[in-house]
């Protein structure tokens, strides 16, 4: 052991039971409570890799951007990749991200948004990086060609070797990597499912944690759509008990965008008997919140002390630690992630602004 830590470093090897040694897997929040017990460490883990996928207007981008802004607001540097092309600064801003903090990388190739991603997690700044998403990746040799051209496994060879780098710098950064992905079926299938990720199987095995994210109902005020329930179900996790599911809401304005989530602490502190709800009214001990869950949920909304420690009595009950504080990347974080805006920024990033 000693020669080896002499040649490749510490942390090279270590004995598995040496407590000392061991890392414990830090979490950033997703912004919904439900979803953060369902993950069984209180948000997405830091230094994996974590997929996010569904079919289309599930909420997938959504979710991503909340893990941002809960990581921004948690004094963390985050970068969006947006292979889409379609990131609004309007709606990330309505979700809480600091859009004026936000690195945003708008790639031409699948190939070079893969390369950024890797030289965004090697410099040892980023608390999270977003890829936005799969699907989109266009191999430099599809877009050089021709319409029409059949380049079978092309997409799943360029993943399969990114992936392949980007593990381990992932690891050693601690740097949370979430990749949004579509959906996809395919022909003939006659038993199980059809559906199928793009890009190949290689995220599947690389990735910590895999989110499935479905829309569960339409929220109606009256004749307008005011939102949708969702479901996520954690189909695949090594860091906590996978198949776990999480409900929650996904507003579309104009009082509240993004993942309503008083409306969300509001539900689990009624499973957990933390709130009491007596016909329509919900009650808070001796403080009743509100008549019926809208107005309750405006109520915590309102009143961000109280929403926080009724939000700390339902971890509690649910057996989370309290909600997880700043960890830096680097010891000085704050030079790093200057320097590492700087060097980013001449290789396609550009700072967000509404």
């Amino acid at each position: 052991m000693d020669q080896i830590t002499k040649d490749f470093g510490s942390g090279a090897i270590m004995k598995l039971g040496d407590r000392d040694a061991a890392l414990d897997v830090a979490a950033i929040p997703t912004g919904a409570l439900s979803l953060d017990i369902a993950l069984g460490i209180g948000g997405v883990p830091r230094g994996r890799i974590v997929e996010i996928f569904g079919p289309e207007s599930a909420g997938k981008s959504t979710l991503a951007q909340h893990v941002i802004a809960e990581a921004q607001r948690r004094g963390g540097l985050a970068a969006y990749i947006d292979v889409e092309h379609a990131l609004d600064p309007d709606y990330a801003a309505a979700c809480g991200i600091e859009v004026d903090e936000l690195l945003v990388s708008p790639p031409d190739t699948g190939e070079q948004a893969l390369e950024i991603c890797e030289a965004l997690i090697r410099s040892n700044a980023l608390d999270i990086v977003v890829v936005d998403s799969v699907a989109a990746l266009v191999p430099r040799a599809e877009i050089e060609g021709d319409m029409g051209d059949s380049l079978p496994g092309l997409q799943a060879r360029l993943m399969s070797q990114a992936l392949r780098k980007l593990t381990g710098a992932t690891a050693r950064s601690r740097t949370a990597l979430v990749f949004v992905n579509q959906l996809r079926e395919k022909v003939g299938v006659i038993f199980g499912s059809p559906e199928v990720t793009p890009g190949g199987r290689a995220l599947k095995f690389y990735s910590s944690v895999r989110i499935e994210i479905r829309r569960a109902e339409s929220l109606k005020d009256g004749q307008t759509f005011i939102g949708n329930r969702v479901r996520c179900k954690v189909v695949k996790n090594k860091v906590a008990p996978p198949f776990r599911q999480a409900e929650f809401d996904i507003m579309f304005g104009p009082e509240l965008y993004g993942i309503n989530r008083t409306g969300d602490i509001l539900d689990l502190a009624t499973q957990y008997g933390i709130v009491t709800k007596l016909g329509a009214f919900y009650s808070y001990g001796d403080l009743r919140l509100g008549q019926g869950r809208k107005n309750a949920s405006t109520f915590l909304r309102e009143h961000t002390d109280l929403s926080e420690e009724i939000e700390g009595l339902v971890r509690a009950a649910a057996g989370l630690s309290a909600a997880p504080e700043p960890q830096s990347a680097e010891d000085d974080a704050g030079a790093a992630r200057a320097a590492a805006a700087g060097e980013v920024t001449e290789e396609g990033l550009l700072p967000l602004d509404v």
